[in-house]
C-alpha cells in the first residue's frame, strides 16, 4: 500500500472534503487480529475521498492498569472516583499504552497516523465534572474527583492534520483553563469533537449491529432514528444500559453540527467497509 505522507501545499480541505470520525473501543479493541482489519476498513476511507478521525478510550486497560499498580476504585453510582494518583495510570494506559498502539498499527499498514489527546493544541478544554443525585427531593452534587466534561473544542490542530493528509487518533484526556488534567467519557468527548468538525458521520462502533428493539431478535434493528423519538426508547426502556452514553454522545454530535451519527457494530469489517457508498448500515440517528 502506498505510503501518504507529508504534502506541502493543502490539497485537502476539511471544509469540502467529507470526515467520517469514529469512537473505536469495546471487542473491537481487544482482538488484536479483529483490529487489524478493522483499522484497515476505517483507515482505506482515505482512498475513497473521506478523511477519517479516530476518538477512543480504553476502559479495560485503565482497569488493568489500576490492578497492576494496586490502586482500589471507588465507585459512586457506578461512576469510578479518578484520584490524582489514579490518573497518572490512566494517562499511562490511554496515552502509553492503547493510543501508542494504535498509531503504530495504522503507520504499519501503509497510513500517516498522530496521537494525540485533548491536551494537545488546546483542542479540547475541560470543566469539572460532578456526579449529581437526588435524596429526598434535594439534588446533591457529589464530587468524583478529576473527571471532566467537555467545555469547548478547537479544531485548529485537526484542520491542520487532515489538510495535510494525516488520521489524528486522539483519547480522551483534557486540561481545564487553569491546566488541571481530567479523564472524560470517552463517548461524549468524541461526539463533542465530531459535532464541532462538523461530520459527515460519526460512527459509534459498538458489539451489536445497532439498536435492537428487542435486544434478544437481531431481526428488530432500527434502520433510522430522529433525535425526538429518542426520550421515548428510554422511557420505554430500548435503550438502556452501556447504549445509554452511545446515544447520548449521538444526540451531542447532532446538536453541534454533525449531519448524521450512526451506531454499527465494530466486530463487523464489511460494516465500516458499507460507509463510504453511504450504504443504509446500523442504526442512523438523524437531526
Amino acid at each position: 500500500m502506498q505510503n501518504r505522507g507529508f504534502c506541502s501545499n493543502y490539497i485537502m480541505k476539511t471544509s469540502t472534503t467529507p470526515i467520517i470520525l469514529f469512537k473505536y473501543g469495546g471487542n473491537a479493541m481487544t482482538d488484536i487480529a479483529l483490529q487489524a482489519q478493522i483499522l484497515e476498513q476505517v483507515c482505506s476511507l482515505k482512498a475513497k475521498g473521506i478523511n477519517v478521525v479516530i476518538v477512543h478510550g480504553g476502559g479495560p486497560f485503565i482497569k488493568e492498569a489500576l490492578q497492576k499498580a494496586n490502586i482500589e476504585s471507588d465507585f459512586i453510582d457506578g461512576h469510578r472516583v479518578t484520584t490524582p494518583e489514579a490518573l497518572k495510570y490512566v494517562e499511562m494506559a490511554l496515552k502509553g499504552q492503547v493510543n501508542g498502539s494504535l498509531v503504530s498499527l495504522i503507520n504499519s499498514l501503509g497510513y500517516n497516523a498522530v496521537g494525540l489527546s485533548g491536551k494537545d493544541g488546546n483542542m479540547v478544554t475541560a470543566k469539572k465534572r460532578w456526579h449529581h443525585r437526588l435524596n429526598n427531593g434535594i439534588t446533591e452534587s457529589i464530587d468524583i474527583g478529576l473527571v471532566g466534561d467537555v467545555e469547548s473544542v478547537d479544531t485548529t490542530l485537526l484542520d491542520l492534520l487532515l489538510q495535510n493528509d494525516y488520521i489524528p487518533v486522539i483519547t480522551c484526556l483534557a486540561n481545564d483553563k487553569n491546566g488541571e488534567s481530567y479523564n472524560i467519557n470517552g463517548d461524549m468527548f468524541a461526539g463533542h469533537i465530531a459535532g464541532a468538525l462538523q461530520v459527515r458521520d460519526y460512527v459509534v462502533l459498538t458489539d451489536v449491529d445497532g439498536l435492537l428493539k428487542d435486544i434478544s431478535d437481531p431481526t428488530s434493528l432500527i434502520d433510522i432514528l430522529p433525535a425526538n423519538e429518542i426520550k421515548n426508547l428510554i422511557d420505554t426502556g430500548i435503550i438502556a444500559g452501556g447504549m445509554l452514553p452511545k446515544v447520548e454522545s449521538c444526540t451531542i454530535a447532532l446538536a453541534k453540527g454533525a449531519k448524521t451519527a450512526r451506531i454499527l457494530n465494530g466486530t463487523k469489517p464489511e460494516q465500516v467497509a458499507a460507509l463510504a457508498s453511504e450504504s443504509p448500515v446500523g442504526t442512523s440517528l438523524i437531526p
